[in-house]
């Protein structure tokens, strides 16, 4: 026992991080140039580790799957040898002293590291990053990473840390990155692409880089909309500085999540970006907030073990929640609550409620049970207690890793309250208590006001117009959208004049409820409905769209005519809607349906990103347009790094594979597919 308080010690002042595979080894600190090629889709790069050991040992590992070493470069060990996941270092090593290793290396990463067009983009979420850095594939091991990324000259790099010089090379630019903090491999990152940036200072005066496409530069001021607000009220509300030297956005193609906090450098989905009227229904104030937090919950302290996972993503929701309440107000606040709670509430219902301690929770488990966790144990601790309890908690553990009984004993401490109740019903327990919760929601006046709206579903329409009539009259966005979902199952003879007083709030979303759910446009509303298509919103001006068009045949050219140059978001919903009707609708610009078609073949291929491409896929296989083109399409998308676009085109894939017209098409392509599409082809398609 003398021995172990003795090594507990040498180790809290030493600093040391040890890693869970290897407690002997502490890595201290990874040095790189890596080189991307987008031609090959392959990366060289040199390589410098830094690292020491508390025993005599004859070998330490680093993990770099499939990793080339260049054996003529070797220097700082006897000897290396890579298996198919590992690196490993022979040489007599001394407890104490600190090795320097270092290498040159080649790799084609297979995931981890994406070449997505005029991009380029990393994604080491929990254990991947050696599959492009030598690196330790454990959150445990906090390790200083700085990194130096060649590119070449018309591309900007975006990585973790402050940017502190640029080198040309021939064609080339190096630019060279320092962090001056430990983090855990799988949040190193960087991302190379054709980007425009604008810079802003926070309060406390850390650096705010965000970026974006060069292409949509004039979209950049309403996609980061608010990104300082957000910044300042975190950092304030948490209590806590910012850990890090700056902080850096950049929007990429085809990400696989929504987003990404690598430490100092979040990456996010380009699906993001938006104007002002794609601001209303699909921004980025969100994920913004969220991969925020995620600098602190994650990155400043970092789990132990999956089990410990909601100090990660609970945390990050909840305080990306109190950012949104700051911008929204306090209705969207409670009205996100009440969302998850009633996920979580049939999740449970069913029996597949899970504990926030299970390791393997849904993301709905770990996200929305987590926040819910914390808004109910700030109510319990009340505002101040909490922020204190969570502000100590990341001060006592920066830069460390941490359980979720390390955040439950700095919390008893603060508080002076025993958390045993509240661990068994919030963390332990898998069903959702949806008892507290319900109790919890109904302290806000809006969520009582809801409730009761919600109540009249079960009251016969001639009993509840005069409350329709009030409650619509105060224009709240969530109540009056309710209203409208109960009137869309009542006899039009009786509410025709709600609509119209609906209509007349002029709220953009009690307008878009009419949209989504008044499918088949009455003659009375139609001049009433018309007016949705000139909404501020792309998700009613679509829906608006498509019901005119089917409702009014006599009409459709009219329609296509006011719509006609609309895009929309991102996935060019709109525009893409507007070419499937104009090809459909008879007599309409038949010279030009042969240039919609094309237009429509094109937003199906490579060239756009899977949001585009999976709208253009679902449209034209609605009107059955079976071409070269289109069947190559889906071969590529079958194929695609993210999985959920890939099993989309896979499925219809082989919703086609009984056409012979298909199937004679796929056989005489064969050979122009890559290798990785035949094999598919072979195994799953072709007869």
């Amino acid at each position: 026992m003398r021995f172990s308080i003795l090594f507990l010690f040498f180790l809290l002042v030493s600093g040391w991080c040890l890693s869970q595979a290897q407690p002997y080894l502490d890595v201290l600190r990874i040095e790189a140039k890596v080189s991307p090629d987008s031609e090959l889709e392959a990366i060289e790069g040199h390589f410098s580790v830094t690292l020491k050991v508390n025993k005599a040992v004859k070998s330490v590992f680093i993990d770099g799957v499939d990793i080339k070493i260049d054996s003529t470069t070797i220097k700082g060990v006897n000897a290396i040898k890579t298996t198919e996941d590992k690196i490993w270092f022979t040489h007599d090593f001394v407890p104490g002293e600190e090795y320097r290793i270092s290498f040159t290396y080649s790799a084609s990463p297979k995931q981890t590291l994406y070449f997505v067009r005029d991009q380029i983009w990393t994604q080491g979420q929990g254990k991947y990053t050696s599959h492009w850095l030598p690196s330790l594939d454990d959150l445990t091991d906090k390790i200083e990473f700085d990194l130096k990324i060649t590119a070449p000259k018309d591309k900007t790099v975006v990585a973790n840390g402050a940017l502190i010089n640029k080198i040309e090379e021939g064609d080339a630019i190096t630019w060279q990155f320092d962090m001056k903090n430990p983090m855990s491999s799988y949040l190193v990152a960087f991302a190379i692409g054709d980007y425009s940036k604008r810079t802003a200072i926070s309060a406390t005066g850390v650096p705010l880089e965000m970026y974006i496409a060069t292409r949509d530069t004039a979209k950049l001021v309403t996609t980061y909309k608010h990104s300082k607000e957000i910044f300042d009220f975190l950092e304030n509300t948490i209590g806590v500085p910012y850990p890090w030297q700056n902080y850096k956005q950049v929007p990429v193609r085809d990400f696989i999540y929504a987003g990404m906090e690598n430490t100092t450098a979040t990456i996010f989905s380009e699906s993001f970006i938006c104007d002002s009227i794609g601001f209303n229904d699909q921004n980025y104030i969100n994920v913004n907030a969220h991969e925020l937090a995620h600098q602190w919950f994650g990155n400043l302290v970092t789990e132990v073990a999956s089990k410990d996972h909601w100090l990660h993503e609970g945390f990050a929701t909840f305080y990306a929640l109190l950012a949104e309440r700051e911008i929204f107000g306090e209705d969207y606040y409670y009205w996100k609550l009440f969302q998850s709670a009633e996920q979580l509430k049939s999740l449970s219902e069913e029996g597949k409620g899970e504990a926030l301690t299970n390791p393997k929770a849904s993301s709905l488990t770990f996200y929305e049970k987590g926040a819910w966790a914390l808004h109910i144990l700030k109510e319990q601790l009340g505002a101040l207690v909490f922020n204190k309890a969570v502000t100590t908690f990341l001060e006592q553990y920066s830069f460390q890793n941490v359980t979720v009984e390390d955040f439950l004993k700095v919390v008893e401490t603060i508080s002076g309250q025993p958390m045993e109740s509240f661990k068994n019903d919030w963390l332990l327990q898998s069903s959702f208590n949806s008892t507290a919760a319900l109790e919890s929601l109904t302290k806000s006046s809006f969520m009582r006001e809801y409730f009761e709206a919600q109540a009249l579903r079960a009251v016969p329409i001639d009993q509840k117009i005069e409350t329709f009539y009030s409650l619509l009259a105060k224009g709240n966005d969530y109540i009056g959208q309710e209203i409208i979902v109960q009137l869309s199952d009542e006899p039009l003879a009786k509410t025709l004049p709600l609509y119209q007083a609906a209509f007349e709030t002029n709220n953009l979303y009690i307008r878009q409820a009419i949209a989504q759910t008044l499918q088949t446009v009455p003659e009375a509303l139609k001049a009433d409905y018309e007016s949705l298509l000139y909404d501020a919103s792309y998700v009613t001006q679509e829906a608006a769209f498509y019901n005119l068009w089917s409702s009014f045949p006599t009409s459709k050219i009219t329609y296509l005519d006011k719509l006609k140059g609309t895009v929309g978001f991102q996935s060019k919903n709109i525009r893409q809607l507007w070419l499937l009707l104009a090809l459909v609708t008879e007599g309409y610009e038949n010279d030009n349906k042969k240039t919609y078609l094309n237009e429509l073949l094109e937003y199906a291929t490579e060239k756009h990103s899977f949001q585009i491409r999976e709208i253009a896929i679902r449209y034209l296989l609605d009107i059955q347009v079976y071409t070269p083109q289109l069947v190559a399409s889906l071969v590529d998308a079958s194929v695609h790094h993210n999985w959920r676009f890939r099993n989309f085109a896979r499925a219809q894939l082989k919703g086609l594979k009984p056409n012979p017209d298909v199937q004679k098409m796929l056989n005489d392509m064969l050979d122009s597919f890559s290798l990785k599409e035949q094999d598919y082809l072979k195994k799953e398609i072709l007869e």
